[in-house]
């Protein structure tokens, strides 16, 4: 299974991290310059981007992966 993408706030800039990594992709000033790279690579990979808020709550996802259709529940 593919590892998914996180955009996560980082001492007042924003970091990319992939799932399991230990550290960081990239590092960002703006979440805007961190969400365009993780869109990207998450398309690529076709998995899921996960966007956190600056109190590290997940505010946002977007899936680029295979989702079931039509979705259960």
């Amino acid at each position: 299974m593919a590892d998914n993408y996180h955009v996560v706030p980082n001492n007042g800039d924003w970091s990319v991290k992939k799932e399991g990594a230990g550290k960081a992709s990239r590092n960002f000033d703006t979440q805007k310059e961190a969400i365009d790279y993780a869109r990207n690579h998450a398309r690529e990979e076709k998995v899921e981007l996960l966007i956190h808020g600056r109190n590290g709550q997940i505010r946002e996802r977007d899936s680029y992966g295979n989702d079931p259709f039509p979705p259960k529940g």
